[in-house]
């Protein structure tokens, strides 16, 4: 098997250094576009294709599944790509693919097509998401590295909170066939410039040195508190690489699964609008949890914080199952749960950078972004079962509960390799 270690790119001249900030700008709004179509979006899909096609929400779920484990597949192979292409070109090629195959989803008449526009939608969400936005920033950003994800990765929220309830609202009015073109060829619009015009060129070391400034991070790490790996099978062997990329994965099927069905759940109760407003509140908390968290992120226990964040949507979810008829507590579960949706997904590459050397981080992060994704690539289709088997969603969210939980025990539980 070759070897996946990413070739770190040439020390870059200052101004494009500075340069850096337009760059996670242009991530952020590839995040925003990348997870309000292909995160959030899944949820409006999901229960307009149930309510107007009439397929059982399993059927529709077990799509999204294999939307998911066909991106997981092409996960660990980003930073190769990216050696190959550039940031710039595969952050927009992922955009153009992801749009498409949204655009196809929303015009399925037979279920087959479901999975067909699904593998469309994974090339392009391996594309522009985690890992792609973290290994870009990697050429740009050291130290202040946390603090650039936090902010570029606020775009997962802001996905959230503008594109989603938006296509709630059009969907509404105009019909799922009419509504997701539309959003999609306008926000495609505003996107492709900002990624063209704010993501600069990358050139590499022919003979895949480190960069001097790598050198300098590693040189002032103590030797045996970074882990190392030559490729992929040595990556997968290790209990460490598996106590950060195992409790993540957990968390985040329970996370993927409530927010696919977070629609279908909150519209009996609240009404369509209603279940807009749910979905902003919950993307919104995700921005203001993770705004909260930038300043602060690198220098915090991130375990602890990881096991806090995973208890906190246990938190939130509980308090949906207890009070399901009561709309405030729906709101405020909305949100307690939103809190730390975008940590989630934050803290795993932040984990990776303070326990793993800089020769590591893009094949580690995207290894784990792998496994985490072909694990919550079965929430879905968990919880659906789940909501078919009983008639309602109780069952499916202590379900989600009980993941978060287990992830919180293993991310305390187990100590970084020394």
């Amino acid at each position: 098997m070759s070897s996946l270690v990413a070739s770190p790119p040439i020390v870059a001249p200052a101004s494009e250094f500075r340069h850096g900030w337009s760059v996670v700008v242009a991530c952020f709004c590839t995040a925003t576009f990348a997870w309000g179509f292909g995160f959030y979006g899944q949820a409006v899909f999901l229960a307009d294709l149930h309510a107007t096609r009439g397929w059982p929400a399993s059927l529709i779920a077990s799509a999204t599944t294999v939307y998911y484990l066909a991106g997981a597949v092409l996960l660990s192979r980003v930073h190769r790509v990216i050696e190959l292409v550039g940031p710039r070109l595969l952050l927009a090629s992922g955009a153009i693919i992801l749009g498409v195959g949204a655009v196809g989803l929303s015009q399925v008449q037979a279920p087959w097509q479901l999975y067909v526009c699904g593998i469309v939608m994974a090339i392009g969400w391996a594309a522009t998401t985690t890992t792609a936005i973290a290994t870009t920033l990697v050429y740009w950003f050291d130290r202040r590295r946390g603090l650039a994800l936090s902010l570029a990765l606020n775009g997962a929220s802001a996905g959230g909170f503008t594109v989603a309830p938006l296509l709630v609202r059009l969907v509404h009015r105009m019909g799922l066939a009419q509504a997701v073109p539309l959003l999609v060829a306008v926000s495609l619009a505003i996107l492709l410039p900002v990624i063209l015009f704010g993501v600069g060129r990358v050139a590499f070391d022919d003979d895949r040195r480190l960069t001097m400034r790598d050198r300098r991070v590693a040189a002032h790490d103590d030797g045996d508190r970074l882990t190392t790996y030559a490729g992929q099978a040595q990556a997968l062997r290790s209990l460490h690489f598996w106590s950060v990329s195992l409790p993540f994965a957990l968390a985040l099927a329970a996370q993927v699964g409530f927010i696919v069905h977070q629609v279908a759940f909150l519209l009996p109760h609240l009404g369509n609008d209603g279940a807009g407003v749910a979905i902003a509140a919950t993307a919104m908390a995700a921005a203001v949890g993770r705004l909260a968290f930038a300043p602060v992120i690198d220098r915090l226990n991130q375990r602890r914080a990881s096991a806090a964040s995973f208890a906190s949507q246990a938190l939130g979810l509980g308090l949906m199952v207890v009070l399901p008829d009561q709309p405030a507590a729906l709101y405020v579960g909305s949100v307690v749960f939103g809190l730390s949706v975008g940590n989630v997904i934050t803290l795993p590459a932040l984990i990776v950078q303070r326990e793993f050397s800089p020769q590591s981080f893009g094949l580690v992060v995207g290894l784990s972004s792998m496994v985490g994704q072909a694990t919550l690539a079965f929430g879905p289709t968990l919880l659906g079962v789940a909501r078919d088997a009983t008639g309602g969603y109780g069952a499916a969210l202590v379900l989600c509960m009980v993941l978060q939980l287990l992830g919180a025990v293993i991310v305390l539980g187990t100590r970084r390799q020394r």
